[in-house]
């Protein structure tokens, strides 16, 4: 519902060397960065030792809700960006206890729960949530970031001498407004970004800036940051239940989550796809207006069967066709709003749907996370030639599958590999652009030198050892894709048109029921997310209940073999400071390999060209 931003400083007024009116100013800087995100109003706390910021979107207690919010006797202060769905029941009970309420928000529940309950008050929340709680006696930060990371959190400590010893904030472009801010790129960030597509470090791509990771909380004081995870996922399959009960449970809980999320004060609408997790939302939902887009391009426009469905329901769909030329002249500003490169093509339509949607609504509702808890993607499902190929002997298939791994893509390759080797050995996630060794063979010498793939998966899949495969794919991608690309691109795609996106399948009880089905009714041999597919269909038609998932596809394979985007990635390729990072010849062959139809490139070259784009827009422009 908001940004946020803000700086904590060394007390000496000697070694600060900045008056009161100075960090105003820079405070103000910071939040004329994110003024996006909250359009409202904007509210400033400077005191000693920090200088906090806000900008808010109003959406709940529209005229009592302005942030900072303090406790009774304003030794605490709070700056938090996101919504708490059990917002009422807490109220109640610190009511109870004895604490004075001054506005109806859900925001103010987090500084009474933090006075009774200290930083377990993380654990009785529902919601998503980034924020941070200052200790005006103690000289203490408190900050947390919810379940799955929905909402953003960025720190930094990579500032200059002088007194500075803390930046944080909900956008890392902030963070460049402050005088005292080192901008540096973090050269280990792109090797392993040209494999993912996304930041997956936990530092990201501007040196000595992290994010604070979904689930954790951190403690600064003295100084020192210490971060505490204070939940995770567990699968544990319960076959105590009968598919039947799962079924009406998943129904039930899903209801019930959307019924949460749409409490508001301002209007709510929906995204909606062909797709089966957009469209149970929004049947769960029924909201007033339903917003689609899609491309003027044979087989990348869903926005019909979004029609379609919004008819039968009886809801408003309003959609929008968008052009290639849209999309090359938004790109800079899409990688600026996402912070860091990002390069799945679905935030590009993202964008300009949260666009449309923010000409009629301030809050939507979405479909994101069902893929991850209840298993939907086709990766999950170990396809028919594979199952007969594990019949095999262990002597045959495993060296045939450990030797297609050291080898260059190959029709049957995967097969091999998912055959004869552990899914620890051929599965990140569900997007895999450049292998390390072809990331290799573009990039400088300079820019290889990262933690390599296995060094970040592992970490993960070791938290599921002697777990199925099923379960460590899942696990994976809720603990790296999910926040990493999935609810970023979201969170800033929305938040780049001060539209607040929620997310109710990504709910702690939805999750809670998900990892307890049994492996079967989550995928089987014919489809995906076997158990919300069901449930669902008792709101939605077959066609829509049962329909194969097709993501957001975009169509950028057939935009760069077109003359005129061909030649605008072909000028950007060639400029001359694009060589520090890359081997310009090499990224120029994938571009003519894929023009002249040797090759689909696609992928690779968006990816290149996202990192470039974002580069100039940070570090050439500015």
């Amino acid at each position: 519902m908001c940004g946020f931003t803000g700086f904590l400083y060394d007390n000496d007024p000697a070694s600060q060397g900045n008056s009161p009116a100075d960090k105003a100013r820079i405070l103000n800087d910071m939040m004329d960065t994110i003024v996006h995100r909250g359009p409202d109003s904007a509210g400033t706390y400077i005191g000693e030792g920090a200088a906090l910021g806000f900008r808010r979107l109003s959406i709940i207690d529209l005229a009592g809700g302005s942030q900072p919010l303090y406790n009774e006797d304003k030794s605490l202060v709070l700056l938090f960006n996101g919504e708490i769905y059990n917002f009422m029941d807490l109220r109640e009970w610190l009511v109870k206890a004895g604490h004075v309420f001054e506005t109806r928000t859900d925001s103010e529940v987090l500084i009474h729960g933090y006075e009774e309950y200290g930083e377990s008050l993380v654990e009785k929340l529902r919601g998503m949530f980034a924020f941070v709680i200052w200790d005006t006696k103690k000289h203490k930060l408190f900050g947390a970031r919810d379940y799955f990371g929905i909402k953003p959190f960025y720190y930094s400590t990579h500032v200059k001498e002088g007194g500075t010893q803390l930046l944080f904030g909900s956008e890392i472009k902030s963070f460049l407004k402050h005088p005292g801010f080192i901008k540096e790129l973090n050269r280990e960030a792109l090797k392993p970004y040209l494999t993912f597509q996304y930041s997956v470090l936990d530092e990201t791509f501007f040196k000595g800036v992290f994010k604070l990771p979904p689930a954790h909380y951190f403690v600064f004081e003295d100084g020192k940051m210490t971060l505490t995870r204070y939940w995770d996922v567990h699968f544990e399959e319960d076959r105590s239940l009968s598919e039947e009960e799962y079924v009406s449970l998943i129904d039930k809980t899903v209801h019930e989550s959307v019924d949460a999320h749409r409490i508001s004060d301002v209007k709510v609408g929906a995204f909606l796809s062909g797709g089966v997790d957009s469209s149970y939302i929004t049947a769960c939902q029924m909201p007033d207006k339903t917003f689609s887009v899609g491309f003027a391009y044979h087989k990348f426009d869903e926005s019909n069967l979004a029609k379609d469905l919004s008819d039968i329901l009886g809801i408003q769909n309003i959609r929008k066709t968008i052009t290639a030329e849209e999309c090359f002249d938004k790109l800079s500003d899409i990688q600026y709003h996402m912070d860091e490169p990002q390069s799945n093509p679905s935030s590009i339509p993202l964008y300009f749907l949260a666009q449309l949607a923010s000409e009629h609504v301030t809050v939507v509702l979405s479909g994101e996370g069902a893929d991850e808890i209840f298993a939907g993607y086709e990766w999950y499902e170990t396809p028919a030639n594979v199952r007969k190929l594990r019949k095999l002997p262990r002597f045959l298939r495993v060296p045939a599958g450990k030797l297609a791994s050291k080898l260059p893509y190959f029709k049957g390759r995967n097969m091999l590999m998912r055959a004869g080797c552990p899914v620890e050995d051929y599965f990140i996630g569900q997007a895999l652009v450049f292998e390390p060794r072809e990331a290799d063979k573009v990039l400088q010498d300079g820019y290889r030198k990262s933690k390599s793939v296995r060094d970040i998966t592992q970490a993960l899949y070791d938290k599921v050892s002697g777990k199925d495969e099923l379960t460590k794919m899942q696990y994976l991608d809720l603990r790296l894709w999910l926040a990493g690309d999935i609810l970023l691109k979201a969170d800033k795609m929305s938040m780049a048109h001060s539209l607040e996106l929620r997310v109710p399948f990504l709910d702690r009880k939805v999750m809670e029921l998900a990892q307890r089905l049994p492996q079967e009714l989550r995928v089987n041999p014919k489809n995906t997310k076997i158990a919300l597919r069901e449930a669902a269909n008792r709101s939605l038609p077959d066609a829509w209940a049962n329909r194969i998932k097709v993501g957001f596809p975009v169509p950028i394979r057939y935009w760069f073999r077109e003359e005129k985007y061909y030649r605008y990635v072909k000028e950007i390729f060639s400029r001359d400071w694009v060589g520090q990072f890359f081997h310009q010849d090499s990224l120029l062959k994938l571009l003519d390999d894929h023009y002249h139809e040797k090759a689909n490139n696609g992928r690779k070259i968006y990816t290149v060209l996202t990192f470039l784009v974002w580069y100039d827009r940070f570090f050439i422009q500015q």
